[in-house]
């Protein structure tokens, strides 16, 4: 019986110690501390709708204006000149670029321009019995013809006669012979065609060259175009003789081109438009990657903004009233950072920097920068009394 009383008892302890713990631990509860309520600050900048200059952003590689590819029509051994034939060499206009060794071919040149000479010598006693009217000016062709120079044209015929004579002595075919062998003879040097420099040279001095080969390429230094590609939009606003912008990617050199031509097709593929701009300015180099801005069209009553401040569905946040709320706009022109809108009126608030997670409604504290200087200033005041 003793036990079964301690039993009980101890039963009724342990249920009062944990009503007790549970009346101690509910009599502990501290009510739910309250969010702060955080007000974000946004830079802000006022509506003031401008005429927008459009600028069509476009890039490209220099190529040489005027460039000479050199090949040999000949063969033989090439010759040293007064220059080397090196990469990087200038060259003025007529100055020899190449020369091939035609001692062979000048001495059949040479033996065919004395055939003629022999020809038209042996038909003088002839003319002179048969066609005294004309004697004197083949007289004097004979003595202006030189061995050393380039043979001269045939004296005119002033009538049938002396026509079917010279033609009957086979004068005619001598002479177009010599001038086609002096055309080919005139191939084994190649002159420079203008003032430029070398830009690739693919022989050397004492090369054996064939005919058909690639000896080198030679480019004018002073003249440049870039090729760009514009889209079919902005093809009827582009006009020949417009000054272009054109700039390197470092932004720290601007030059001046003009369009010279533009391609009447439109890329199927890409739906652009290429144009050509040339730039002469002797510091620039073949290769070179520029980027040009071609001014297409001003667009009325627009603003520009970053392109990141433009939502999805052509909207933009506008404060008003300390709260954040967003409107519909109309883009007119994407560049790479820019955009170019409408449909905003003048003196809207607008935001100049995104806030992130912000939406129609937010509470905000436009920045001021008068406020921010203040407390700048009294700052700098207390540490200076420090």
């Amino acid at each position: 019986m003793r036990n079964i009383i301690l039993s009980i008892l101890g039963v009724l302890l342990i249920i009062g110690a944990i009503f007790g713990a549970k009346m101690i631990i509910d009599s502990k509860t501290r009510p739910k501390p309250r969010p702060a309520k955080v007000v974000k600050t946004v830079f802000v900048d006022t509506v003031q709708n401008t005429t927008i200059p459009i600028r069509i952003g476009a890039n490209g590689n220099l190529i040489a204006k005027r460039r000479l590819e050199l090949f040999s029509e000949v063969q033989g051994i090439f010759q040293g000149g007064t220059k080397l034939f090196k990469t990087g060499q200038k060259y003025r206009k007529g100055q020899s670029l190449i020369r091939i060794d035609a001692s062979e071919y000048f001495a059949s040149v040479q033996s065919a321009k004395s055939e003629l000479y022999n020809q038209i010598t042996a038909i003088m006693p002839d003319l002179r019995l048969d066609y005294p009217e004309v004697y004197d000016k083949w007289q004097t062709y004979l003595g202006s013809f030189d061995m050393n120079k380039s043979t001269p044209k045939l004296p005119e015929t002033t009538s049938d006669k002396e026509k079917y004579f010279i033609t009957g002595r086979n004068i005619y075919t001598s002479y177009y012979n010599v001038k086609n062998l002096e055309q080919r003879l005139a191939k084994y040097t190649i002159y420079a065609p203008f003032d430029g420099v070398l830009t690739e040279a693919l022989v050397n001095e004492g090369t054996l060259i064939r005919q058909g080969q690639k000896l080198g390429e030679f480019i004018d230094t002073d003249s440049y175009e870039m090729e760009v590609a514009v889209g079919k939009e902005y093809g009827d606003l582009l006009q020949i003789g417009k000054s272009v912008e054109l700039t390197n990617l470092d932004k720290t050199k601007i030059f001046t081109g003009v369009v010279t031509r533009i391609n009447g097709r439109v890329d199927q593929s890409t739906q652009t438009i290429t144009a050509f701009i040339e730039i002469n300015e002797s510091s620039l180099r073949e290769g070179m990657y520029l980027e040009a801005n071609l001014d297409a069209k001003k667009e009325e009553n627009a603003i520009e903004i970053d392109r990141r401040l433009l939502e999805e569905g052509n909207k933009i946040f506008i404060v008003k009233d300390s709260i954040l709320d967003i409107v519909d706009v109309s883009p007119v022109h994407f560049s790479d950072k820019k955009v170019v809108i409408k449909g905003i009126p003048d003196g809207k608030l607008i935001l100049n920097k995104p806030v992130p997670g912000a939406y129609a409604g937010m509470l905000v504290k436009i920045f001021q920068e008068k406020e921010s200087k203040t407390s700048s200033d009294s700052n700098s005041i207390s540490t200076n009394i420090k």
